[in-house]
């Protein structure tokens, strides 16, 4: 059966972690044994935690590549050897990435990147936290296509979403998204690390093809070294890979699978933190470190007798619009707080026919419990 319980590969108990750190942990623990990356503040901490890991177990390989193209090409190389592969990165490391990572996309490759968002455009402020990166990880690559990303608030769900983060690419055979930032990636908290976990293994199957126009399964996958020669193109392909690169048909079922393989498993997929939902006649919807300042006003305003919610999705995507409907629709005003110019409000603007305020901040500071607070009760 893929899923399966092992022991956790580290000592279990309970440590002050960095965010870097527990998101390298957690992905080691999954059984990530290769790792392809290029230095880049605020992501660099991962590389030294990855390297010891693998030194002080004996186990895993670590290719630093001469830039973040190398890197995430390695990585898909090494995954279709059947090993579980990441790389980690910044947002003008994530621009390198983005060619390949349509081609891993395209090619169903297991494949795990970790974003660390720093202030940009550009070069930006490299050692400044930000959430500006929310649409870039979903549209960088063009095409159609879903892609699953997720948003961590704390040490605890790096290390958590390392995990998550290998049995989603391993089962849905899609490049996965760990879509952190400088002020959770350079936090340290208490970490716990249980004695055992539960981890996917991709389905692995050397007579099969290597690629499916099913709309709802992702296939099991062949392996390089299975003894049969596999066509791994990023061109228009068959099931088995062979290049057809001028059949609408064909095209139009790969698009199909790769959509439909992921909007099929939304409930599996998507995780949500909701508190006080129930009551609310507004609600804060917030995600990743802003989330923390989110949910610190929300039970401020709540202490002052206002009935204000909490949302956040753990999963920013797939967008469950079916979900954040049903749950927010019925809310009279949805404030939103993040670190960019109003990306997630402008998904539930399109989303929810309430009037949705953006609380932005393009300064490169973690916006603050107070400033929510402040501009939730001038609005009420």
């Amino acid at each position: 059966m893929p899923w399966k319980k092992v022991k956790t590969a580290i000592k279990p108990g309970r440590f002050m972690v960095q965010g870097d750190e527990a998101v390298a942990d957690g992905a080691f623990c999954a059984g990530m044994r290769f790792y392809a990356g290029y230095p880049i503040t605020p992501a660099s901490e991962i590389i030294s935690r990855v390297l010891g890991r693998f030194e002080e177990s004996g186990e895993g390989v670590y290719f630093q590549g001469e830039d973040e193209i190398a890197s995430i090409a390695a990585c898909i190389g090494a995954s279709w050897t059947g090993t579980k592969a990441m790389t980690a990165t910044s947002g003008p490391g994530f621009d390198l990435m983005v060619e390949n990572l349509g081609y891993a996309i395209f090619t169903e490759t297991p494949l795990v990147i970790v974003d660390v968002q720093r202030a940009g455009p550009s070069t930006g402020q490299a050692a400044r936290p930000s959430q500006g990166d929310f649409h870039q990880v979903r549209y960088a690559t063009h095409g159609d296509y879903e892609i699953i990303a997720l948003s961590p608030w704390s040490c605890q769900e790096l290390f958590e979403f390392g995990i998550k983060a290998f049995n989603l690419t391993e089962k849905y055979r899609v490049p996965v998204i760990v879509l952190t930032d400088e002020a959770v990636g350079h936090l340290r908290e208490p970490v716990f690390i249980p004695e055992e976990i539960e981890v996917f293994d991709r389905e692995h199957d050397p007579n099969a093809l290597p690629f499916s126009f099913d709309e709802k399964e992702p296939p099991p996958m062949p392996l390089l070294g299975d003894g049969k020669a596999l066509l791994i193109t990023g061109s228009t392909h068959t099931e088995s890979g062979k290049r057809i690169t001028q059949d609408p048909d064909i095209h139009r079922k790969i698009v199909k699978h790769l959509i439909g393989k992921i909007r099929n498993h939304m409930v599996d997929i998507c995780e949500f933190h909701e508190e006080f939902i129930e009551d609310a006649d507004v609600i804060i919807a917030s995600y990743g470190i802003s989330a923390r300042s989110a949910y610190e006003a929300t039970l401020r305003l709540r202490d002052r007798g206002l009935k204000v919610g909490f949302f956040r999705p753990k999963v920013v995507w797939p967008i469950y619009e079916d979900y954040i409907a049903e749950r927010l629709g019925n809310a009279g005003k949805i404030f939103v707080p993040e670190m960019n110019s109003g990306h997630f409000s402008r998904e539930l603007q399109r989303i929810l026919s309430c009037e949705v305020i953006p609380i932005t901040e393009l300064g490169s500071n973690v916006i603050l419990p107070e400033s929510i607070v402040e501009v939730v009760e001038a609005s009420l």
